[in-house]
């Protein structure tokens, strides 16, 4: 099989949907044959000489190639003029934005590509080593807290000097999903003061892992089940509930990082003015859901603004921020559902490539399009609302991702 992997066309984005550790392992798939764009790797310092030594074929008319790709692999969605030119059948993967990019599905379709999502794999111990949204939202965490930890004009360790005690900066964490873990754990690392809320029961246990105190809010009602990692949607009285006690307990923190997500559906309002105007002025917010319409009232996507002294950052791609390692991470991500679903067929004549095993239920989570058709019941109706809440596979706390 003909895996073919193009430059992102992007604007910006210096990521990379394939790096030479992974390729060497694609390369190695019985049967397959990887070509990837020349200069592929140049944003982050990996030449063509690199990829060729670990079994690529550097291409500099991808074009050419692609019109023979029996796999394309992305990092961002491609555009409907470029799947235009993919052959019938191929098995396009990437980040393909199927919540909001209808017209791309209907592209998909139209070209009978068999399109798999890497935002809705599902999140159980199985899938893990394939799940980009995490390993990415683990960079994100980290760089959230390295942005607030740059802007904030105080130093977050507690330090003891001949000049006196300088106490700890105080950071709140809003969502320990593994973004939140992340920044958790990174602010800890820094020497701040951490305390964190997550809606759903098994958070406490996880931020108290990670020396932090958990803030438990009386929202009242249902806000999640033992051994689910997705938050279930609030209430619109729990969200307001939720609004006046975080005003409350954002009024002496010196960072606040919002990370709450609800896939395919506009992000939760958390902090609102009120709750901004009520911080100490110096104060950093930063609002990891900015993408998905921001958890903060008043945020806006990569820019910084400022209400009473307190500075709000909207900061959508912050994985890309560290661009080398989210890299390394995504390209990994790719070539581990290569291994997942390539036939084990040690015979490259007899191998059959990759497996669509309709059957397996990570891949009845990916996949958006075959034979034409819409076949992932979350969008076979356009008119259809956000999916459901997931159900997570029980996993022991160390099992989790953090």
């Amino acid at each position: 099989m003909k895996i073919v992997v193009p430059k992102e066309k992007k604007e910006g984005e210096l990521r990379v949907p394939m790096v030479p550790s992974a390729a060497k392992t694609i390369a190695a798939l019985a049967g397959a044959t990887l070509v990837v764009e020349k200069s592929i790797g140049a944003s982050i310092g990996f030449s063509d000489e690199e990829y060729s030594k670990a079994g690529a074929n550097v291409a500099e008319d991808i074009a050419s190639h692609l019109k023979e790709a029996d796999i394309v692999l992305h990092l961002n969605k491609p555009s409907v003029d470029d799947i235009q030119h993919y052959k019938e059948g191929a098995i396009v993967i990437g980040y393909l934005d199927p919540f909001q990019d209808k017209d791309l599905l209907d592209a998909f379709c139209k070209q009978k590509l068999i399109a798999l999502a890497m935002e809705t794999m599902p999140r159980t111990t199985i899938a893990q080593k394939m799940d980009a949204l995490s390993s990415q939202a683990n960079l994100a965490g980290y760089r959230a807290v390295i942005t607030a930890a740059a802007k904030l004009k105080k130093i977050f360790p507690m330090m003891i000097t001949p000049a006196g005690t300088i106490s700890p900066a105080r950071v709140f964490v809003i969502g320990a999903g593994v973004a939140g873990l992340q920044a958790i754990a990174t602010a800890k690392r820094l020497g701040a003061r951490v305390e964190a809320f997550d809606v759903r029961p098994d958070a406490k246990e996880q931020i108290e892992s990670l020396g932090a105190k958990c803030i438990q809010f009386d929202l009242g009602g249902e806000t999640g089940q033992k051994g689910e990692m997705h938050a279930k949607e609030l209430t619109e009285e729990q969200k307001k509930r939720q609004q006046e006690l975080t005003e409350q307990h954002c009024a002496n923190m010196d960072v606040v990082i919002t990370t709450a997500q609800v896939l395919g559906r506009k992000a939760p309002r958390i902090l609102t003015r009120k709750a901004i105007e009520g911080m100490k002025p110096g104060s950093i917010v930063i609002d990891m859901a900015v993408e998905s319409g921001g958890n903060v009232e008043g945020s806006k996507m990569n820019e910084e603004v400022v209400i009473n002294g307190v500075t709000i950052l909207g900061l959508p791609h912050l994985a890309a921020d560290a661009a080398v390692d989210a890299s390394l991470m995504y390209a990994n991500n790719l070539a581990k559902m290569l291994e997942h679903f390539w036939d084990k067929e040690k015979d490259p004549e007899k191998n059959q490539g990759f497996l669509l095993n309709q059957e397996d239920e990570i891949l009845q989570g990916i996949l958006l399009t075959h034979e034409g058709k819409i076949v992932h019941p979350w969008f076979q109706n356009k008119e259809s609302s956000p999916p459901p809440k997931e159900k997570e596979e029980e996993t022991k706390p160390e099992e989790k991702k953090s």
